[in-house]
């Protein structure tokens, strides 16, 4: 129950906050999700998910268990790619019966697999297939419907404000965009001035995404932009302090293991304890990346596959760290 009012809606969803941790592959799964939003993460999006991989007979595939949630994770999007407007809406109407809060499209993913068969940002230079998609899903749905969207394909085809104009008209209740074209993909400098012309130009929520790697950042887009809240994707891998608004330079040791021990368990509880510690390591790497006489400790945890050894062998480093600092 919150006291405080909504940051804002998707359409009648309130939202209670104004950080969220963005839709990445291999990353923001239910366990990760969990912990970000334990620190402040106001909403969670699935990975996202092909809806061919939603419209065969079996329901119990790999793509199925990206749309795992929490029985209290709320608002949580379920976030899906294709090419094909009917295909999207069979697959949203399936999907729609796990009750997620919001059903997102993704028209930013720029791996050549998926845009260059028409899907993720391949959909952008294509209004019309944008158009269909979101009037048949804002016809045929009963939750919110939302895009998460890129500038464009490159520098030639910035057609982010006409494609925002194609989703709003046709019933979508946010836009979030990463700020970067197709060919961009992650590389470069993320386009601050675009999210602003964007919150311009449609009346519905939006959410900014591209190059927020602190606090400050978090504030400087919300300045600069003026948009409803601030997606974090890169930046908060080995980093969920930044949704409290906390450096990770200023954060304690203990701060720093508590936080490992905590998504090492989450990890545990949903993947099982040999395949959820496998999966965590590529976490443990980025929490220890810039910890001192760290590289001493993190090959022989990266061999762990019991938690309660992980959890000694870390509280133990921990203890001769603390000792050598007096």
């Amino acid at each position: 129950m919150h006291e405080q009012e909504p940051n804002f809606w998707v359409r009648d969803v309130p939202v209670y906050g104004d950080v969220v941790l963005s839709p990445m592959a291999g990353y923001s799964d239910v366990p990760y999700r969990a912990l970000c939003r334990s620190y402040g993460s106001a909403m969670n999006y699935t990975e996202f998910v092909p809806v061919e991989g939603l419209l065969g007979k079996k329901r119990d595939n790999r793509y199925w268990q990206r749309l795992d949630k929490k029985p209290d994770e709320h608002p949580i999007i379920f976030q899906i790619f294709g090419s094909d407007a009917p295909k999207i809406l069979r697959a949203a109407q399936r999907i729609e019966e796990l009750e997620p809060d919001i059903i997102d499209i993704n028209m930013g993913c720029a791996t050549r697999r998926v845009s260059g068969r028409g899907a993720g940002v391949g959909m952008m230079p294509q209004p019309e297939l944008v158009r269909e998609t979101f009037s048949l899903l804002t016809q045929h749905l009963s939750v919110p419907i939302t895009g998460k969207i890129r500038l464009g394909w490159d520098t030639d085809q910035q057609n982010f404000a006409d494609i925002a104009r194609i989703l709003e008209d046709n019933g979508a209740a946010l836009i979030a965009m990463h700020a970067r074209t197709k060919t961009q993909k992650y590389g470069g400098r993320a386009d601050w001035d675009a999210i602003a012309r964007l919150r311009e130009t449609v009346t519905v929520p939006v959410i900014g995404n591209g190059d927020v790697n602190t606090p400050d950042d978090i504030e400087r887009m919300k300045a600069h932009t003026g948009c409803d809240a601030v997606m974090i994707g890169r930046g908060a891998i080995g980093n969920p302090w930044i949704f409290a608004r906390k450096e990770k330079s200023d954060l304690l040791l203990p701060d720093i293991v508590a936080a490992i021990c905590l998504h090492a368990n989450e990890m545990v509880a949903y993947y099982g304890e040999a395949h959820g510690l496998m999966l965590f390591r590529k976490h443990l790497k980025r929490y220890l990346e810039d910890q001192p006489k760290a590289e001493r400790i993190l090959p022989q945890l990266l061999q762990i596959s019991e938690l309660g050894y992980f959890e000694a062998v870390l509280a133990e480093w921990e203890s001769e760290m603390l000792f050598a600092q007096g």
